[in-house]
């Protein structure tokens, strides 16, 4: 099996085995609310403490983590130590592309984001799902055009979801 294929289950599987506080951001998010973003990659804000990059680092090492794009002989030692020194980390796992933000673009952090955020079932797990305002608010700070495309989107997915709850 190809370590590039896309297996969001094993990701969230061993996200939650070892108990990392995330909440799900990025296109897979986007789907959760219903948007039709197609993504072969799982997006996370992580949270920063010493413990949750402990449990991140192994969770990380399990997926058989490396960095995306760098070739496989340059050094890079995953544990809680550099997971601190850096805030975002672009990785390929036998999961597919995972992809970790301490601080993604227009937010605060995992705190803000996890209090706005909403448990969602997925993969067949409780997964805390940024709320669609925070996650239009990040696209739009992006500004790429796939993002501000996302943005619009999502716009329209979260006024079909409030006339439905009217």
């Amino acid at each position: 099996m190809s370590d590039t294929e896309f297996r969001p289950r094993l990701a969230i599987d061993v996200l939650v085995k070892h108990d990392v506080k995330f909440v799900l951001i990025g296109g897979m998010s986007a789907r959760a609310y219903g948007s039709a973003r197609i993504t072969n990659d799982i997006d996370i804000c992580y949270a920063r403490d010493d413990g949750n990059l402990k449990r991140l680092a192994a969770a990380l090492r399990d997926l058989g983590a490396r960095l995306r794009g760098a070739p496989r002989d340059v050094p890079f030692v995953l544990d809680a130590k550099t997971l601190k020194a850096g805030d975002h980390f672009t990785f390929i796992t036998k999961a597919g592309g995972l992809d970790i933000l301490g601080t993604p673009s227009g937010s605060s952090g995992f705190e803000a984001m996890d209090r706005n955020a909403t448990t969602m079932r997925i993969l067949n797990h409780d997964v805390r799902v940024v709320s669609i305002d925070d996650l239009i608010q990040m696209k739009l700070a992006a500004g790429r055009l796939k993002d501000l495309a996302d943005a619009d989107d999502l716009t329209a997915v979260r006024e079909v979801i409030r006339e439905e709850q009217e």
